[in-house]
């Protein structure tokens, strides 16, 4: 995380907030051969103290020993161009946010996998409304049985949580509307406009 404590302000229950909102994260551990990622869809439990998920089989990490890891959720980013600040002697920089739920990763019982996968997507198919959710009794019966053989549920055990909110905090409140106007006005995509947005003062969400 971006030692600035400027940028590392937000609370944690918003910083859980922020990951629950985004669902998606990158799992890494460490192992004999080097570092371990995977790219994963989670859901928390409802205190946050857990992050569900489930890997392939065929995944590295769901071979190796439960241990410590990271579970790394990216949200918007942007390019700063230091023309926006409107002050001499500025540098280019990204501002991003991101949270760090750091735990113990460990194999969940067999049993938990299909409540899993039922929560994960009726979180994210909840997201869809009014679209009718999607619900796994839609599936043949036997396939998503079989479809199930492979993949294997985790939990991490969440034992701390750190966030950088790099939003422009450490700049003057008018360098940092300059570079909020200048992502907003750059062609940059949604990220950028949603970054620009948190600089102006909205509070930071999953989205």
């Amino acid at each position: 995380m971006h030692p600035n404590p400027a940028f590392r302000q937000t609370p944690q229950p918003g910083m859980l907030e922020f990951a629950r909102a985004r669902g998606f994260g990158m799992l890494a551990l460490s192992a004999e051969a080097g570092p371990l990622l995977a790219h994963v869809p989670f859901v928390l439990t409802e205190g946050g103290g857990v992050a569900e998920l489930h890997l392939a089989r065929s995944n590295p990490i769901a071979r190796a020993p439960d241990g410590p890891a990271v579970l790394a959720v990216s949200g918007p980013d942007a390019y700063v161009s230091p023309d926006w600040y409107g002050l001499d002697d500025q540098v280019p920089t990204w501002n991003y946010i991101a949270v760090h739920l750091r735990g113990r990763l460990e194999r969940a019982a067999p049993e938990s996998l299909a409540p899993h996968l039922d929560r994960l997507s009726a979180e994210f198919e909840a997201r869809l409304l009014p679209k009718k959710p999607w619900t796994a009794d839609k599936m043949t019966d036997g396939v998503m049985e079989r479809m199930m053989r492979g993949i294997l549920p985790f939990r991490l055990i969440i034992e701390d949580v750190q966030g950088t909110w790099k939003l422009g905090q450490n700049k003057t409140p008018e360098a940092r509307a300059g570079a909020a106007r200048g992502i907003a006005a750059a062609p940059v995509g949604q990220e950028g406009a949603r970054i620009a947005a948190l600089m102006a003062g909205d509070q930071p969400e999953g989205s």
